[in-house]
């Protein structure tokens, strides 16, 4: 009985998942609620969708993994703070934000491992997490000093790296 309960569930996390992709508005929202209500056991059904070729399916994953707020989303949040699309990386970093300290440090470790193709994507979302947790050791001081740097791509992993240790 608990097999056919335990597929029960899937198939209808998995039908949720589907109406994300929904043209309609209501139905998007009303599958975003039901996950989000669900919590952590809905995050490993979004996270594969934050690599959709549809914009609108990755908006309402990165959207229902910041509302989740746990930090099994935390990965998957940094990842979209480089997706090509300004409105779900804003999800993205205000989805961390609301995770508040806990997502300090795998920032900085995502930060530390700065690629030059995404880094102007990587660091408006950093510097706006960082900037928006307001109350920041001078080590976090130094990393937002870097992320506003013209050189910043040099900067910011040495200013990650030494905030890092800092946090030791």
């Amino acid at each position: 009985m608990k097999k056919v309960k335990a597929k029960s569930a899937e198939n209808s996390v998995e039908a949720l998942i589907n109406d994300l992709a929904s043209k309609n508005g209501q139905t998007r929202e009303s599958a975003r609620s039901s996950l989000v209500a669900m919590g952590k056991p809905a995050i490993a059904f979004l996270l594969p969708l934050l690599k959709e070729r549809k914009h609108k399916i990755r908006w309402e994953a990165v959207k229902a993994l910041g509302e989740i707020a746990d930090p099994a989303a935390i990965d998957g949040l940094l990842q979209a703070l480089t997706d090509e699309e300004f409105d779900v990386r804003w999800l993205a970093a205000e989805g961390l934000v609301a995770m508040g300290s806990q997502a300090v440090e795998p920032l900085l470790w995502e930060l530390t491992r700065m690629q030059e193709k995404t880094a102007v994507l990587l660091r408006d979302g950093a510097h706006h997490i960082l900037h928006a947790l307001g109350e920041l050791g001078e080590n976090l001081k130094s990393v937002l000093t870097a992320l506003e740097d013209i050189d910043f791509v040099v900067k910011v992993p040495p200013a990650a790296r030494y905030a890092l240790k800092s946090l030791e």
